[in-house]
């Protein structure tokens, strides 16, 4: 039964290195990336499941505030708010699809992302 529960929170700390992302909309600057950071910190070596969901995280919201920036330098061109539009609708998607494979004990690869932790 004990390591029942350990897979359980495992899946939980893993689900929750995607879920924390959403801090960044609550206004915390770069939340997005702090939250499955701590996490990722305080959990990696104790859990390879979510090392690996910490590292996944990381690199996808990393990823995703460079695109970010280069939407925001569109924006005097009206493009960039149709593609900042279009990448938080993506990201604020990716993050839930990954969080519930998470919880289920699935490894989720973002699409997308570039590697910067390995």
């Amino acid at each position: 039964m004990n390591n029942k529960n350990d897979e359980k929170k495992e899946r939980i700390w893993g689900m929750l290195c995607h879920l924390t992302v959403l801090l960044g909309i609550t206004g915390i600057p770069f939340g997005n990336i702090i939250g499955p950071l701590i996490i990722w910190l305080v959990k990696r070596k104790l859990s390879p499941f979510v090392n690996e969901q910490g590292k996944e995280s990381l690199n996808f919201q990393l990823s995703m505030t460079i695109y970010v920036l280069i939407a925001a330098l569109f924006i005097s061109m009206k493009i960039g708010f149709i593609f900042l539009f279009i990448l938080v609708s993506i990201n604020l998607i990716l993050v839930i699809i990954a969080s519930v494979k998470a919880y289920t004990g699935e490894n989720y690869s973002y699409p997308f992302k570039i590697k910067f932790i390995r």
